[in-house]
């Protein structure tokens, strides 16, 4: 096997140069995704077919030659193998029926009676990772991933996104312990489907709580920290040698506490933190990953170069990842990817 040079700083290697993978890499700025997307019918249609998910999973690694390579699928097929109703509309996003004390108790129940049904419902998604492992060259890194269970369960219980995420925050509050109920049912699905991904050939997993930035002190300690840390606990028990990325999007306050209770190996960082003031708060062995503005895949030029060469300044001679600080939008440029790929290698 050839030397996977993400896997290796994930591991808390520093590496002969910082490997590079970027956040919805595969997604609607690369033309040919698009085309493939228009040939699967809906996006839930896309995600769960192996083969052209397989294909738009591969199609970045071919164009850009990125080191790390993510498996395409969405946070939301856990809700959906669970049972809930998703669907995704163009200009508006997934769209969920909102959940209750007796739809969430439900739920519980059926995992509880028969968990099979839940696994055989990503069985496709399970059946891509496996293509993809046969297909990518042996070099690169596959991930795997999954939605932190604060972030799903927003979805769940409010219906839908929102910049605040007040309908799950207030459900939180007025419904403590139903809500913990659905957060244990998250933390036990999500891991076992994130150790089936590890059984079908992925090298590491990243848990994505993209709205942990939304959730006051208290609340994050309990919804985001917690869950987290029991998922990463539990694969911990049962794939020792797998590396976790955490990233808790708009909680970079608070890196320290994150990495230390949560057991984490990377932590992913937004575009709020720059990469030395993160370091500050973790240790040296610690991996980072991350910070570049996604808005910067569309700017490009010297405020992309700059920011490039403030991440590398900040990680020099520490285990770093170069990466986004979140998701590439429908309207990055493919000239601005190509131009953030050139100057993080540059030198190296």
């Amino acid at each position: 096997m050839s030397e996977r040079l993400l896997l290796n700083v994930l591991r808390g290697q520093t590496g002969t140069r910082m490997p590079i993978w970027m956040m919805r890499q595969a997604g609607r700025y690369l033309p040919e995704y698009r085309q493939t997307r228009a040939q699967a019918g809906s996006f839930l249609d896309l995600c769960y077919n192996p083969e052209l998910a397989c294909e738009v999973t591969l199609q970045p690694i071919r164009r850009f030659g990125f080191d790390g390579s993510i498996l395409f699928s969405d946070i939301l097929v856990v809700p959906h193998a669970l049972g809930q109703d998703v669907r995704f509309e163009e200009g508006i996003g997934p769209i969920l029926p909102a959940m209750g004390v007796e739809e969430i108790d439900a739920m519980i129940a059926r995992f509880g009676d028969d968990p099979s049904s839940f696994d055989r419902h990503l069985d496709p998604v399970i059946e891509t990772v496996e293509r993809l492992r046969a297909a990518l060259p042996d070099e690169v890194t596959l991930l795997g991933f999954c939605g932190a269970p604060w972030t799903v369960a927003t979805y769940m219980v409010g219906g839908r996104g929102s910049p605040d995420q007040a309908k799950a925050r207030l459900f939180a509050l007025q419904k403590p312990d139903a809500f913990a109920r659905l957060i244990d049912l998250l933390v036990k699905a999500s891991e076992r489907y994130l150790s089936r991904q590890i059984e079908a050939g992925v090298d590491a997993v990243q848990i994505f709580d993209s709205w942990a930035g939304s959730l006051s002190p208290s609340s994050y300690e309990r919804w985001t920290v917690d869950p987290i840390k029991r998922m990463t606990a539990g694969l911990r028990r049962s794939h020792a040698d797998t590396p976790v990325i955490g990233f808790a999007k708009g909680a970079m306050h608070d890196l320290g506490r994150f990495v230390a209770e949560t057991g984490v190996q990377t932590v992913g960082l937004d575009w709020t933190i720059d990469v030395a003031a993160a370091r500050k708060q973790v240790p040296s062995s610690m991996v980072t990953q991350g910070n570049i503005d996604p808005q910067l895949m569309i700017v490009g030029g010297a405020a992309l170069d700059a920011a490039v060469d403030r991440m590398k300044e900040g990680a020099a001679g520490l285990p770093h990842v170069a990466n986004l600080g979140h998701g590439i939008t429908p309207d990055g440029r493919i000239e601005n990817v190509e131009r953030f790929i050139a100057r993080v290698r540059e030198g190296s």
